[in-house]
C-alpha cells in the first residue's frame, strides 16, 4: 500500500519547498498525509473540471503545478470557483498537492521541460533566482522559430516582438517571466520565450534588441505535467498515474 505521505515526500525531494518564492503556497492543499493511494491524476490547474475528472476516474490524489489557494480564504462555498473545486475534492475524499515556484526553479522542472520541448541544446540555468534557462538552436529566422514554438507547444497563436535578428541563443521562462527581459539580454540571448507579457514589455524587448515571444501561460508550463507523471510512475510503479484530459487553457483566439 502506498501512502500519500510517501508521495508528498518524493515530490518535496523533486521540487524542494525551500526553493519556492516567499509569496507562494506549495505543498499539501487539501486532504490527508495518511491516505492510501492507488491512482494519481496530474494536471496544471486544480480547477473544477479537473476535480470532477479525479472523482470520475477514481483518483485519491491530484498533483498540480498551480495551487488552489493563493490568498487567505474566509469561506469555502459553492459561490466561488475555488470553493466549488475544494468542496468537490473534500466530498470525494481526494487530496491535492501542488508544486509551483519550487518546480519552476528545481532542476528538471518547468523551465527545463520547456527548454527541452523547444529543442534547446546545452541548457543552462541563469538569472537571479536560478529560475530561467538558456540554450542554443541551429540559427534560423524568427519566422521559422515562431512556427516551431507554435507546433511544439501546441499553441493556438503567439504574440511576439521582432527585434530584427535571427534566433540562435534562446532564453525561456515558463509562465509570467517577462520581468526577466534584462536577465535574458545580459545572458547574451537573442530570443526570449515566456508568457503573460504586458504591452510595455514588448517595447522594452524591442528597444533592447531581443526577440520576445509570448506563447501563453498554459502552453509554456504544460510540458511539466508529463515530467511529473513520469517521475511519479518511476518511483511508484504500483500506482496508476494519468494526466488530466480536461485541463486546458480557458483563453481562446477569435
Amino acid at each position: 500500500m502506498t501512502l500519500s505521505s510517501q508521495i508528498y515526500d518524493f515530490l518535496d525531494a523533486l521540487a524542494p519547498r525551500e526553493l519556492a518564492m516567499d509569496w507562494d503556497n506549495c505543498g499539501l492543499q487539501i486532504g490527508s498525509r495518511d491516505l492510501a493511494v492507488s491512482k494519481v491524476l496530474v494536471a496544471l490547474d486544480p480547477f473544477e473540471d479537473v476535480c470532477r475528472e479525479a472523482i470520475a476516474v477514481g483518483a485519491e490524489l491530484v498533483v498540480t503545478h498551480h495551487p488552489l489557494f493563493f490568498d487567505p480564504i474566509r469561506a469555502v462555498t459553492d459561490e466561488t470557483a475555488v470553493g466549488r473545486a475544494a468542496a468537490l475534492l473534500i466530498r470525494g475524499g481526494i487530496s491535492l498537492y501542488s508544486c509551483h515556484t519550487d518546480l519552476d526553479i528545481a532542476p528538471g522542472g518547468v523551465n527545463d521541460c520547456l527548454a527541452r520541448a523547444l529543442g534547446l541544446e546545452s541548457i543552462e540555468t541563469f538569472g537571479s533566482e536560478n529560475l530561467l534557462r538558456r540554450g542554443i538552436i541551429p540559427e534560423q529566422p524568427l519566422a521559422e522559430f515562431l512556427e516551431a514554438v507554435k507546433t511544439k507547444l501546441g499553441c493556438p497563436g503567439l504574440r511576439y516582438a521582432d527585434a530584427g535578428k535571427p534566433c540562435r541563443r534562446i532564453a525561456v521562462g515558463g509562465g509570467a517571466c517577462a520581468d526577466a527581459i534584462p536577465d535574458a539580454v545580459g545572458a547574451g540571448c537573442d530570443t526570449f520565450v515566456t508568457s503573460d507579457v504586458k504591452y510595455n514589455r514588448f517595447w522594452d524587448a524591442f528597444d533592447l534588441g531581443l526577440n520576445l515571444i509570448d506563447a501563453g501561460h498554459f502552453y509554456t508550463e504544460n510540458p511539466v505535467c508529463t515530467y511529473l507523471a513520469e517521475k511519479i510512475r518511476g518511483r511508484f510503479p504500483e500506482l496508476t498515474v494519468q494526466i488530466s484530459q480536461n485541463h486546458k487553457d480557458c483563453m481562446k483566439f477569435f
